[in-house]
């Protein structure tokens, strides 16, 4: 397991990235705005604040992920994914039959915790903020067979909608004991304590 969290400061050479790729912005859009209405934003003495707190949410955003890389059998079935997991199963057969199945033999699977309930509509900007798509089952449940243990303190889901455009969910927790895993229609949120899976897009 990596946590990403940074163990240094940020470099010169970070900064220096990040003013110049600031100016290349300005430079592409400087006929657009007018001299005078420039100056004044400039006089503006929270503006560097306000542009800061950006930077700071993204990166603040992105050093509270964990990674896991796997290896992922997508030529099994549904059934054999949620089968080699060895957990309870709670599953909707329809819902099954939709989980998007994804591609790539190894693959990093990342998960983020937002600590807050959110709608799974706002949860997909939140894949965004991150560079994430949501995890396909294949790959989530392969982090989950490969360490049965990753859901006791880390219960994840993923989302996805079905041919209708209901929201569907996978989930994998630990609850009175047993290990488990659900698959079945949602739409009615997530609460404080999920992880949420992700790939980058």
């Amino acid at each position: 397991m990596s946590n990403m969290t940074p163990s240094n400061i940020t470099t010169d050479g970070q900064i220096n990235e990040a003013v110049s790729n600031y100016r290349a912005i300005l430079e592409k859009h400087s006929g657009e705005f007018c001299s005078e209405s420039v100056q004044t934003v400039l006089g503006q003495p929270e503006l560097a604040e306000e542009m800061f707190r950006i930077f700071q949410k993204r990166v603040e955003t992105i050093s509270s992920m964990i990674v896991r890389h796997v290896k992922v059998d997508r030529s099994r079935t549904y059934q054999q994914v949620l089968d080699a997991t060895k957990r309870e199963q709670y599953t909707n057969s329809d819902v099954v039959a939709s989980m998007p199945k994804g591609e790539g033999d190894e693959i990093d699977v990342y998960f983020f915790k937002l600590g807050r309930f959110i709608s799974d509509d706002d949860l997909e900007k939140e894949y965004t903020l991150r560079g994430l798509k949501n995890a396909d089952t294949y790959s989530q449940s392969a982090v989950n067979e490969t360490d049965p243990a990753f859901a006791d303190e880390h219960p994840n889901g993923t989302h996805w909608k079905d041919a209708n455009g209901k929201w569907c969910f996978a989930t994998f927790l630990r609850w009175y004991g047993r290990r488990s895993v659900s698959i079945n229609r949602g739409g009615n949120g997530w609460d404080d304590n999920w992880w949420f899976a992700g790939l980058r897009k």
